[in-house]
């Protein structure tokens, strides 16, 4: 739903959305120096006494402090707020925020889309979704993938710097699995720098002779590497333009379930 479509509804309420709108602010203030009355107000758009009013209600919740006296009086965030991040993220499921994105990203491209996360230097397969053909890739819960030659598994490996790639190789190898598998540390690295670049990850018959996957990382709140989702098919003559279309889409997924974990750039 879009900003639009809320304030049109008629179960919006503009007092709510204005305390919305001054956490915000608050934010997006710069760290340790909080907001004056008069910052917030132009910040949101509201007169003094509108902004003054939020903050008065959100102070009873705990959901904004301030700091100061008079003139010099600095609104930041509430750590009743912090206490409420919390609880949210306990009751925070990889599973079930990735679910519904990855039915839409099967529906968009047609492919079946999994999610992993990692797990002893490999991608762990926790959920996926099928797109329901008569042919389908052997795909399989709880498989573990290799980091090198996957779609899921290089996506995450996307995620360390090239030391922290160097040892998850140096405890798993580079077997070969077919023609295509990067099988040299260096070319890996060079590889992986394309990755972090566009942003998705391709297994181009690395893994198995005729079958594709575009990986692409999560990441929660924190801004840690939460795991990866991936499309996976049989590769049939796909052109070098149809693969970066895809390669979009994965992203443009994963950067929504990244957003629902609480991620933000």
């Amino acid at each position: 739903m879009t900003n639009s479509d809320g304030e049109n509804s008629r179960y919006w309420v503009r007092s709510v959305a204005r305390a919305a709108e001054v956490l915000e602010a608050l934010a997006g203030g710069p760290p340790g120096q909080g907001l004056s009355v008069t910052e917030i107000a132009a910040a949101c758009g509201l007169s003094k006494s509108s902004a003054f009013a939020t903050l008065y209600t959100l102070q009873h919740y705990g959901l904004v402090a301030d700091d100061g006296e008079g003139m010099n009086r600095r609104y930041r965030l509430g750590m009743t707020l912090a206490r409420l991040g919390d609880r949210a993220r306990d009751q925070l499921s990889l599973r079930d925020v990735a679910r519904p994105i990855l039915v839409e990203l099967t529906r968009a491209t047609g492919m079946n889309s999994r999610l992993a996360v990692s797990e002893s230097d490999q991608a762990v397969v926790i959920d996926q979704v099928s797109n329901g053909e008569r042919i389908q890739v052997d795909l399989r819960m709880g498989v573990r993938e290799l980091p090198h030659c996957t779609g899921l598994g290089k996506a995450l490996l996307g995620q360390l710097d090239d030391g922290q790639v160097a040892e998850v190789i140096a405890r798993v190898g580079l077997p070969r699995r077919t023609s295509h598998t990067i099988t040299d540390l260096d070319r890996l690295l060079d590889h992986l720098r394309d990755v972090r670049a566009v942003g998705y990850a391709v297994d181009d018959e690395e893994d198995a002779d005729g079958v594709f996957c575009i990986g692409s990382a999560l990441r929660d709140h924190s801004g840690a590497c939460a795991g990866a989702i991936s499309i996976t098919g049989l590769k049939l003559g796909l052109s070098m333009s149809r693969y970066q279309e895809l390669g979009r889409q994965v992203r443009d997924a994963a950067d929504r379930i990244s957003r629902e974990l609480g991620y933000g750039p």
